[in-house]
């Protein structure tokens, strides 16, 4: 089984640049409507714009704010410390700072431009 959280935004374009940029993620769709983001060739997150409704109708209410309220979209990464430094250079907003948490690996609690709360992790030891 995989899983590729889809949010929706108002900006696909610049949410993917965000994403990229922290991530190191490549555009695997593009465009200003949707977009796949893949780590190689696995696709880890997916962006859809609010207003579009294609073949399947609305996928949320852009008027419920806060965005993702309940939902953190939470990544592990092998190279942890270089996202975190790379979050830092972007001035992303931080919830929590990078800390030990009691499992035993590192997270960094941020969030993204559209509001959502987006956990950075280090792999389990």
């Amino acid at each position: 089984m995989k899983l590729a959280p889809l949010i929706c935004v108002r900006d696909v374009e610049s949410s993917s640049r965000w994403y990229q940029d922290l991530l190191g993620l490549t555009s695997g769709h593009g465009g200003t409507e949707y977009e796949r983001l893949n780590d190689g060739d696995r696709l880890v997150l997916q962006l859809h714009q609010w207003e579009i409704e294609h073949h399947h109708g609305p996928l949320g209410d852009p008027s419920l704010k806060p965005y993702g309220n309940g939902v953190i979209l939470w990544f592990e990464l092998e190279e942890f410390h270089a996202a975190v430094a790379r979050a830092e250079v972007m001035n992303v907003p931080v919830l929590r700072p990078s800390q030990l948490s009691e499992n035993g690996n590192w997270e960094y609690w941020l969030r993204d431009p559209e509001g959502y709360t987006v956990v950075l992790t280090s792999p389990l030891p």
